[in-house]
């Protein structure tokens, strides 16, 4: 029999060990706020994971932990290198170089189905539901092992259909936590945005995993839906399990992360408390460019000198440069060095 509130089997529910707010608290009170800190107890640890294409460097990871039963939101500016980050440990994209443990166990050479085995699943910014599929067929594809899934098993009916019919129970029971028990018979397709979120989450939990890897959930999900999606991601954590997301909305982050760790042009620039960015010098520069707090110095006619004057003369070519691409001002000074952009 499935659980009523983890929708996965009764015999696997005390496999989890939850950590109190209070325990979180303190361990998180604990570290040092450094890029690779060590964490007590680690469920993930990444060494030297590098990613290129061609001459772009998109990841470049030295060292990173992540705390087990814990929430550890994942920032950054867009092409920061995150969802990369998240393709090469789940298994959807190969490293150059590094290597990358859960539970002590080497992931590097195992493609996404082995990682989901050992405990880790991913959901992705873009939904990716399967449209001419019922909602409930679509969960209870996450389910591992099913033996009806063979060729010649599924010639033996009566070999499988025990377990189909437990596998269906507990997707029933995952449709009814995520409030989508009504649209169990529904095609996939017609779900909005926002339900859709809602399953891949429930997809995700049929193979009982110890670690959620989610990106942006909250993406393209209508107001009225964010905080659900919240609840249910606190849920994870409240349950034992390690959630790892990808985040723009500050808000957000301060939330529900227990964490957080920031990237920039590929690598961990930082971590820190979420209630603490802002005191962080390399978050303020990656976010707001290296000319946030520039003294501007000018001379008595109020003309531009020194180190302002570069500054203008940066800003002024990048507009010309914008215009002559056709572009036009909203855009001009986004990058004032009008370097092209160097990672992904």
């Amino acid at each position: 029999m499935p659980s009523e509130t983890t929708g996965r089997p009764a015999d696997d529910a005390t496999r989890l060990s939850p950590l109190s707010a209070a325990q979180r608290a303190e361990i998180f009170a604990a570290l040092d706020p450094v890029p690779g800190c060590a964490k007590p107890d680690p469920v993930i640890v990444v060494d030297g994971v590098t990613r290129k294409f061609g001459g772009l460097t998109a990841v470049d990871v030295a060292h990173l932990e992540i705390q087990r039963g814990a929430i550890t939101g994942l920032i950054g500016p867009n092409g920061a290198g995150k969802t990369t980050f998240f393709n090469l440990i789940t298994g959807f994209d190969k490293p150059n170089t590094g290597t990358w443990a859960l539970n002590g166990e080497s992931l590097g050479k195992l493609v996404p189905h082995q990682v989901s085995r050992r405990g880790m699943v991913r959901t992705f910014q873009l939904t990716r539901a399967l449209a001419k599929l019922s909602v409930l067929d679509n969960v209870r594809l996450g389910a591992r092992s099913q033996r009806g899934e063979n060729f010649f098993a599924a010639l033996a009916p009566w070999t499988w259909r025990s377990q189909e019919a437990d596998v269906t129970e507990r997707a029933h029971a995952l449709l009814k936590r995520f409030k989508l028990d009504a649209k169990a018979q529904d095609y996939a397709g017609s779900l909005s945005g926002g339900q859709r979120k809602l399953l891949e989450m429930a997809r995700a939990l049929m193979c009982d995993p110890e670690v959620v890897m989610l990106d942006e959930p909250m993406a393209g999900v209508n107001p009225a839906l964010t905080q659900s999606l919240l609840e249910h991601i606190k849920s994870l954590r409240d349950e034992g399990r390690t959630v790892v997301f990808v985040e723009h909305d500050m808000d957000v982050i301060r939330d529900i992360s227990d964490w957080v760790v920031v990237m920039a042009q590929g690598s961990v620039i930082a971590e820190s408390l979420p209630h603490r960015l802002g005191e962080n010098e390399a978050v303020v520069e990656a976010y707001l460019g290296g000319h946030h707090d520039q003294m501007l110095e000018f001379d008595a006619d109020g003309n531009p000198v020194g180190a302002t004057a570069e500054l203008a003369e940066e800003v002024d070519d990048a507009v010309a440069k914008a215009l002559q691409a056709g572009g036009d001002l909203s855009t001009a000074g986004t990058h004032p060095t009008g370097a092209e952009e160097k990672t992904l």
